[in-house]
């Protein structure tokens, strides 16, 4: 039989009813860190995918522009800059800033990724490199006038010789 008197009976249950106990919060730590094992490359994966997609979308934005470009003013933009918009406020539109993208992809950088427009004798050549390669990409991508993005996985950057990741048109 208990003999202990009530009242302290009744102190235990309301200590032990109070919170968790130190072993139940490492239980839950564990529970929380087993998950994160497992999400988070997922997580670092997933948003590489979607860098990659948004640089994809930034190459078939500067093909359209280069057609527009092309077709205004009967040649090709050789810098990102002739395709951006005009500099400071009430500028007007020309083929030294033709307004055709916007003023931070004018600057060379989207979506984790850094674009290099260059000029060449048949008409032009974009490079699409991540800024922190295996972290905001893990391709690179190449794309000319005929319209075809290339890629390539790995640091390289990508060329004209380079297998396709789609079309621009």
């Amino acid at each position: 039989m208990n003999r202990m008197p009530p009242q302290v009976r009744q102190r235990g249950r309301q200590r032990r009813q109070r919170g968790f106990s130190l072993i139940e919060l490492l239980v839950v730590i564990s529970i929380i860190l087993i998950i994160l094992f497992f999400a988070v490359p997922k997580m670092t994966s997933i948003q590489a995918n979607a860098r990659e997609t948004g640089a994809i979308s930034t190459m078939k934005t500067i093909y359209a522009s280069q057609v527009q470009y092309q077709s205004t003013f009967n040649k090709f933009a050789a810098t990102m800059t002739q395709l951006g918009p005009p500099a400071g406020t009430g500028g007007t539109e020309g083929p030294d800033a033709a307004g055709l993208i916007s003023g931070t992809l004018a600057a060379g950088e989207s979506s984790g990724y850094i674009f290099t427009l260059t000029a060449t004798p048949t008409g032009y050549t974009v490079s699409a490199v991540p800024k922190v390669f295996g972290t905001t990409g893990r391709r690179t991508f190449f794309l000319d006038q005929t319209g075809v993005i290339r890629q390539n996985w790995g640091q390289e950057p990508a060329t004209v010789t380079s297998p396709e990741a789609g079309a621009a048109k």
